[in-house]
């Protein structure tokens, strides 16, 4: 359902959010399991968005720059997999008609909202509730960054 760089950037997030402070790049991809470069550059991704911060140097790394709770799946996802308008008919090749649409139309778009809506309404919080936090990696920052509240 989600592409591995979605699948991998909401896991980062997560892993952020179970920290609760900074961690570099290279602790959140053994935390999430994926590859150190690839992980880089999809949690500069995030940062470009607005999900994440970054600091450079020695105690840098990355944080959450919204509360959990802020973060839905479908922001974290959209950065990766957009989502995409119905354009060709699900009965045929011609172009998808609203104004006149096939038999599946109506069926095919209730289909595609009901995937959709879980995505939108669950945040990181929702999928952390009960969750422990992670234990800061050995070697980690000796000051932590305290989770951003939601304004």
């Amino acid at each position: 359902m989600l592409s591995a760089t979605a699948d991998h950037a909401v896991r980062a997030v997560l892993a952020l959010a179970r920290a609760r402070g900074c961690m570099r790049a290279d602790e959140i991809a053994a935390a999430t399991g994926a590859p150190q470069n690839y992980m880089a550059k999809t949690l500069n991704a995030l940062a470009k968005t607005g999900i994440v911060t970054s600091a450079r140097g020695p105690a840098g790394g990355f944080t959450l720059a919204l509360a959990p709770s802020a973060i839905s799946i479908a922001r974290i996802v959209d950065c990766f997999d957009v989502p995409r308008a119905q354009t060709r008919c699900m009965l045929g090749s011609a172009a998808c008609d609203p104004a006149a649409p096939c038999a599946a139309h109506e069926s095919w778009t209730r289909v595609m909202r009901a995937r959709r809506e879980p995505l939108l309404s669950t945040t990181i919080a929702d999928l952390l509730a009960g969750a422990p936090a992670l234990p800061l990696p050995t070697g980690a920052r000796d000051q932590q960054v305290a989770t951003p509240t939601a304004a």
